[in-house]
């Protein structure tokens, strides 16, 4: 039997990095799709020591025939579409940026596998952000609660998870939908908020750095880690029938604990440094979220057992690892 070939979008942010990973350990063939290759954007494939074996290609994804050239080039036989614009915050700054993207991308990624080989499986990358505002007794999130979505991105994600199912109903297309909750690792972007405590937290251990600026420390999270999330979206494509799956850890935290425990982790007194600003605040802030992830483990045997404690344990050492690596590399 031949290996498999895996196109991904957004290769090179965080779920791209380790999803390559995973997939290069069971003898894919990885086919990452992405703005520009420059050696900053592949910073991330490069800490994973992967970036010399995938195979790039330059495409907008908002030009339908310049995707049909690169599916029908490479023949993937599963399509993982990460590529976003992914922060919640910037979306209210970029609104038009963020709807335009996020849902005509996903709409011709969908349109091409139709056009040249309905075979092909497709995984699309919901977000948890789609549920918005949740009433407290509505709580924990499943599969089928409704979605009220209360950023430009979350609506944006919203109707790229109702186009993926629709072409799943409509013109039966194996396509499914991972509905993501937070998941965070050192590869995580600069602009989420997990990013910037954890770095300015070990910054502030090292001497480099004197605060850490937050908002709303009250908000409540179901916070995971990126490299088991990974695994479910690989478990996602080789289910017989296609389905969509809640991936989360099943617990709530505040931001205020967050913190504390990173700071308690790196022996920090966290009243000396972290001081909160309402300019941080986002014009819609959901109050408390949290899944159900359950479903995912019946019925795709996903083995989640990470605590909060744990893994906060990780991320602190993790960032640590990384902090360490990028100042070793001249290039980044």
């Amino acid at each position: 039997m031949k290996n498999k070939t895996a196109l991904i979008t957004g290769i090179t942010g965080q779920d791209g990095a380790y999803l390559s990973q995973l997939l290069l350990s069971k003898g894919y063939r990885v086919i990452g799709v992405t703005r520009d290759t420059s050696d900053f954007r592949l910073k991330n494939l490069s800490y994973l020591g992967i970036s010399d074996k995938i195979s790039y290609h330059k495409v907008n994804l908002l030009d339908l025939s310049n995707i049909i050239r690169i599916i029908s080039k490479e023949k993937p036989d599963e399509i993982y579409h990460l590529a976003a614009q992914s922060s919640v915050g910037l979306s209210f700054e970029q609104p038009i940026g963020t709807l335009e993207f996020n849902i005509i991308s996903t709409a011709n990624l969908l349109e091409a596998v139709r056009i040249i080989n309905p075979e092909i499986r497709f995984y699309n990358s919901s977000s948890s952000e789609m549920y918005g505002k949740v009433r407290r007794e509505d709580l924990p999130v499943t599969e089928r609660s409704v979605l009220h979505p209360v950023s430009p991105y979350s609506i944006s994600k919203a109707s790229a998870h109702w186009i993926t199912i629709n072409y799943r109903e409509a013109y039966r297309l194996y396509s499914v939908c991972g509905i993501l909750f937070n998941h965070e690792s050192c590869l995580r972007g600069e602009n989420f908020v997990t990013k910037k405590i954890l770095n300015t937290a070990i910054k502030i251990k090292q001497g480099i750095a004197t605060e850490l600026k937050l908002g709303n420390l009250e908000i409540r999270r179901d916070w995971g880690y990126a490299p088991e999330f990974v695994k479910a979206m690989w478990l996602m494509l080789q289910q017989e029938t296609p389905d969509d799956y809640i991936i989360c850890s099943g617990e709530s935290n505040s931001l205020n604990e967050f913190v504390s425990k990173v700071f308690e982790k790196l022996e920090l007194d966290k009243e000396k440094y972290v001081k909160t600003d309402t300019l941080l605040h986002r014009p819609v802030e959901l109050e408390v979220i949290y899944g159900d992830n359950s479903k995912a483990k019946n019925k795709l045997n996903w083995n989640y057992n990470i605590n909060f404690d744990k893994l906060i344990s990780l991320l602190v050492n993790d960032e640590q690892a990384y902090i360490e690596w990028v100042n070793k590399s001249k290039n980044f």
